[in-house]
């Protein structure tokens, strides 16, 4: 059974290619520790334009821990503008954070 998160995924991803942009699904991220790449991955749901890194959710409230996973996939990629869209909130607007690396 496919989660809702993947379903919007898959939704996003033929809207913003439908429109021209060029968008990445699923890229694959390094865990690095004290140096070291280790065998497992992260891996972000949609980079837009090699830009914006977007991280979609559908849960009931979004969890400090969210905005740290995203801050981490800026992090790591170097790139400085993610957003953080909840599919669960009455409005989509209310459920869209703009998380920021390092401006």
């Amino acid at each position: 059974m496919r989660s809702f998160e993947s379903v919007y995924e898959e939704i996003m991803f033929y809207e913003l290619t439908a429109i021209g942009l060029k968008v990445e699904r699923q890229k694959a991220l390094p865990v690095i520790w004290k140096g070291k790449t280790m065998d497992m991955r992260f891996r972000t749901d949609l980079i837009v334009e090699e830009k914006v890194i977007v991280e979609l959710k559908s849960v009931e409230q979004i969890a400090p821990v969210h905005s740290k996973q995203l801050l981490t996939y800026l992090k790591l990629t170097r790139l400085k503008l993610g957003l953080l869209i909840n599919f669960n909130s009455p409005l989509i607007k209310t459920g869209i954070t703009r998380i920021v690396n390092g401006l």
